[in-house]
């Protein structure tokens, strides 16, 4: 029997999804398990696997397009089934002529510009797949937007032009209704900046507008969540400072015969893992109706990527090792800046650390990442004045202030899993034992 492959839900409160690309073709014998699309949500692109095997019958969703959750995007043939009659026993009725007429008509489900009114939709036009190659160098000329100013371009799309510095309204588009697609984009130059003529001031002369950027998926995404956060989440804050000399001195030493180099952020993020073992009332999440006590402890680290941050989680923190850990925190960092990591990656936890201390910041509060209880945040380790013995001396000092979720941690908890992380910190060797 033919299986209709959907639009997965790869994020919590997703109605939908751009599919950015497909890895397999029409005819293709696919299995269970095998990545088939890249699907651009508002944090990163994922590969979603096929959940069953077949011959793909038929591609309903063209690259670049936004479509609803659960919608479908393919038809699956079984083995001996012809393509027409799967994609019929699919519901679907007969193969759309979509999908090789070049004068076949596709919807439109371009996220508009943020910056243009929705004005008329233009007319619908062929596929991208069904572009003659013969049409490829007109694809460099500019073209104009539709009547109403509507531009339609996939969110990748719009955020790549913008980190190079394109002009979307000059690309010419080869994708369905003349959408502008990732490959439209490849080998374009942003043009040089034009010289400006300088000009005394004077006190009549106008002010220039300010640059109105418009918001990427995970712009939005972050701005929608931090402020359900700081609006529905009772936080509270506890502060510690540590004096990290024996810690710096360890790192030295573990990094002379480590195969590869140890940072201070693994070191942070192991004492982490273990303060909540120390203290596992602070190993909890909100559930909603009840609180949620974890079992395993798995913490997020975070890592700042083009236009946003994400919060890619190390499963079992506490029972790696710190070289282990390390090569986790790097595998998911590298994989969180290039948008290659899995949905199931970013999901889970219960506590985030946030460390700024490489910018040379001195304190910060973070906001928390729902549903996790607490974050912590890391500042740079300084030479401050200490008192030691009753005498005044120099000591190497790093302030963390942790951001608690009153409705799950109580303040007295929040002190002890502080006091638990402190003395992990200084007492370094505990982090390897």
């Amino acid at each position: 029997m033919a299986t209709v492959v959907r639009m997965p839900s790869v994020m919590a409160g997703a109605t939908e999804a751009a599919l950015q690309s497909w890895l397999i073709g029409v005819g293709d014998t696919v299995t269970e398990g095998q990545a088939i699309a890249e699907i651009e949500t508002d944090k990163a692109v994922f590969e979603h696997e096929a959940e069953a095997a077949g011959t793909v019958a038929q591609l309903l969703v063209e690259p670049g397009v936004a479509v609803a959750v659960g919608a479908p995007i393919a038809v699956l043939a079984d083995a001996g089934e012809k393509a027409e009659d799967a994609v019929t026993a699919a519901g679907l009725g007969a193969p759309a002529a979509a999908a090789a007429a070049p004068d076949a008509a596709a919807p439109d489900a371009a996220v508009p510009d943020a910056a243009v009114p929705d004005a008329a939709v233009p007319e619908a036009a062929a596929p991208e797949a069904a572009a003659p190659e013969a049409a490829a160098p007109e694809a460099a000329a500019p073209v104009a937007k539709p009547a109403g100013g509507r531009l339609f371009a996939s969110p990748l799309v719009r955020r790549l032009a913008q980190e190079r510095g394109l002009d979307l309204t000059t690309i010419r588009g080869t994708g369905p209704n003349g959408r502008i697609v990732r490959r439209d984009l490849d080998g374009l130059q942003a043009p040089p900046p034009p010289v400006l003529e300088a000009r005394p001031a004077t006190a009549s002369a106008e002010r220039p507008e300010p640059e109105r950027v418009p918001l990427t998926r995970m712009r939005a995404a972050i701005a929608r969540r931090l402020t359900e956060s700081k609006a529905t989440v009772p936080h509270f804050y506890v502060s510690g400072d540590c004096r990290m000399e024996r810690l710096l001195a360890l790192r030295s030493e573990i990094n002379e015969v480590s195969p590869g180099r140890i940072s201070v952020n693994d070191l942070i993020v192991k004492a982490v893992a273990l303060a909540l073992r120390d203290v596992p009332a602070a190993n909890v999440t909100w559930g909603g109706e009840s609180i949620l006590r974890h079992r395993t402890v798995d913490v997020a680290v975070a890592v700042a990527v083009d236009d946003g941050l994400l919060t890619p989680v190390v499963q079992d923190a506490d029972r790696l090792g710190i070289v282990a850990l390390s090569e986790a925190i790097a595998d998911l960092a590298e994989r969180a800046r290039s948008g290659r990591l899995r949905q199931q990656e970013l999901e889970g936890g219960s506590f985030s650390v946030s460390n700024l201390g490489m910018y040379g910041v001195g304190a910060f509060s973070a906001i928390l990442n729902p549903p996790q209880a607490g974050v912590l945040a890391v500042a740079a380790a300084k030479e401050r004045p200490v008192v030691e013995d009753g005498a005044l001396a120099v000591g190497t000092v790093m302030s963390v202030t942790l951001s608690a979720d009153h409705r799950v941690i109580d303040g007295a908890v929040a002190a002890e899993w502080m006091a638990a992380f402190v003395r992990r910190i200084e007492s370094p060797l505990s982090l390897l034992v």
